[in-house]
């Protein structure tokens, strides 16, 4: 994603799939606890206002929107762990494994269990 955007600035913004349809807004922005970079956003989806988690990166701002490059049903069908709360090591390997991505290991500087993301704007 690109780093010279605030990650508040985001939520609020629309959300749209690989093929440009509106799948939501953005609720929540989550930070990686050892880098402190924008690495997961929620998304809230639908009629019945569920979030999808969804990759920052490889996702873009365009036309103040968020891009996520990945089909609706994926996004749709992503694991929903409620917002505003730390994502655990699991509940990250989930969305890792949802989304294919590759998994790489937290920094050797990171605690073993501060390895994963926190909502930005928070403190803990």
């Amino acid at each position: 994603m690109q780093t010279d955007i605030d990650p508040r600035s985001l939520i609020g913004r629309k959300a749209f799939d690989r093929h440009g349809a509106k799948i939501g807004t953005v609720d929540e922005v989550y930070l990686d606890d050892a880098t402190g970079e924008p690495e997961w956003a929620a998304v809230r989806t639908g009629l019945f206002s569920r979030d999808a988690f969804v990759p920052l990166e490889p996702s873009k701002v365009v036309d103040e929107g968020l891009h996520i490059p990945y089909d609706r049903k994926l996004i749709k069908d992503a694991p929903d762990f409620g917002v505003g709360r730390h994502l655990s090591p699991e509940q990250e390997l989930q969305l890792y494994h949802h989304y294919r991505l590759d998994i790489s290991s937290p920094p050797a500087s990171a605690p073993a269990d501060q390895g994963f993301g926190r909502v930005a704007g928070t403190d803990d």
